[in-house]
């Protein structure tokens, strides 16, 4: 592996560092982004029984609001419950924006990786290819530092597509994640408003 970077030259250190920043973000989200943990199955149900008991005590808002990012969006409806449906909803919508703000935390920044992954490689490439014209002399080329320009230019237009290629998959798999997740979300506020105000029974 050294042997690879050595070849590659001096343009291979962005992309390796790239490579490291992009798998170090692909692991965070696919951690942050679990179903389990954005919406976690039930907990709506929960909601409405524990309101039913006790109403909707300060207490119980705030752990709601710590539990999850579904949690903070219903939390966001049970503050205003004894407002009408459109203000509770308003509330629910202003809290969704964050929260699908949130979740998208860091996917710019990866999907920038995808993005310029193939340039820096190809800026990789006119390195090496610098290097190749710089060894043709009028007497006859340098076969060593031909060699080293062709490596140069080969390694890192090869790592440059190593990089964008699983970068660029996993951007689109956590957006769709991301816009599944907010569309759950919204289904779920929104029944949930309508069971507090007596329009659905469950």
């Amino acid at each position: 592996m050294f042997s690879i970077i050595q070849a590659a030259g001096w343009p291979i250190w962005p992309l390796l560092l790239a490579s490291i920043v992009a798998v170090a973000l692909i692991i965070e989200r696919l951690v942050a982004l679990r179903h389990s943990k954005v919406v976690p199955p039930g907990l709506l149900q929960r909601v409405v029984t524990e309101f039913r008991k006790s109403g909707a005590s300060v207490e119980m808002v705030a752990n709601l609001e710590a539990h999850s990012p579904l949690g903070r969006v219903l939390g966001a409806g049970l503050r205003n419950v004894g407002s009408s449906r459109e203000i509770m909803k308003e509330a629910i919508e202003e809290a969704g924006s964050v929260v699908s703000h949130d979740l998208e935390r860091y996917l710019t920044t990866l999907g920038t990786i995808a993005s310029i992954s193939p340039l820096m490689g190809l800026f990789g490439t006119v390195v090496g290819m610098i290097e190749i014209f710089a060894a043709q002399t009028p007497g006859g080329g340098n076969p060593l530092q031909l060699a080293h320009g062709i490596s140069i230019a080969l390694y890192n237009t090869g790592f440059g597509l190593l990089i964008a290629i699983p970068s660029m998959i996993f951007w689109r798999h956590f957006r769709a994640l991301v816009d599944g997740f907010v569309i759950e979300m919204q289904r779920q506020a929104v029944r949930m408003v309508e069971v507090l105000h007596g329009e659905r029974k469950s």
